[in-house]
């Protein structure tokens, strides 16, 4: 009679361990990389530390100073300008002129060298993305920035990924408001969307859906 070092089940040790063991750990890996490799979990939350300690809660919150004073091109330009140091100082030239939280801003000033503002929301380079047509069609800052004006320190709320983008491409209406609403951050939308969504102007927006709207 032959003897066996293993019992005969042990040839099945090896299949059970793959099936019931490593299967299982592999999908979860796969998941798990899938769900929070993604923007929302990668970008939602990033919180720069800026070179001075500037707070849009003060300044677009309590003193209710409209965004298109500091970025003044988002209207006409693809992109929100970052304020020169001349726009700061047309305040604080007189407003706290000695502050010491402002010496930055007034060596900057003088030596005419650009503060290093550190940018919170950026797009690949791949996505064509444009401000102006964005505030044209009544999408309000809000929308993709949140609610800046509570913010001491500027941090990112939505993920900007392609699907988020999409989601309001496909329905348009709920972020649309009436032009002097624009920069309102306290705006909130009505409830249910519009049978059609509408710019300002009374045009109807059909935003692309398909790859060459944003990727050219």
């Amino acid at each position: 009679m032959t003897r066996y070092l293993f019992p005969r089940w042990s040839n099945h040790v090896l299949r059970w361990v793959v099936f019931f063991g490593l299967g299982p750990l592999a999908t979860a890996v796969v998941v798990a990389l899938w769900y929070y490799g993604t923007n929302k979990h990668l970008e939602v939350g990033y919180q720069p530390v800026q070179p001075v300690d500037y707070s849009h809660k003060l300044h677009a919150g309590d003193l209710g100073m409209d965004c298109r004073y500091c970025h003044s091109t988002v209207e006409r330009a693809a992109f929100a300008a970052i304020p020169p140091t001349q726009t700061c100082m047309n305040c604080h030239s007189r407003v706290l002129p000695d502050s010491q939280k402002l010496l930055p801003v007034r060596e900057s000033f003088a030596f005419d060298k650009p503060i290093a503002w550190v940018r919170v929301h950026k797009l690949p380079e791949f996505v064509y993305f444009d401000h102006a047509a964005h505030l044209s069609a009544g999408v309000g800052c809000s929308s993709c920035h949140g609610r800046v004006d509570q913010m001491v320190t500027v941090i990112q709320r939505e993920p900007l990924s392609m699907s988020w983008c999409l989601d309001c491409h496909r329905d348009p209406g709920r972020n649309l408001r009436p032009d002097g609403d624009v920069t309102n951050m306290k705006w909130q939308p009505p409830d249910g969307s519009p049978a059609k969504a509408l710019a300002p102007n009374g045009r109807e927006v059909q935003p692309p859906v398909h790859c060459s709207g944003c990727h050219r």
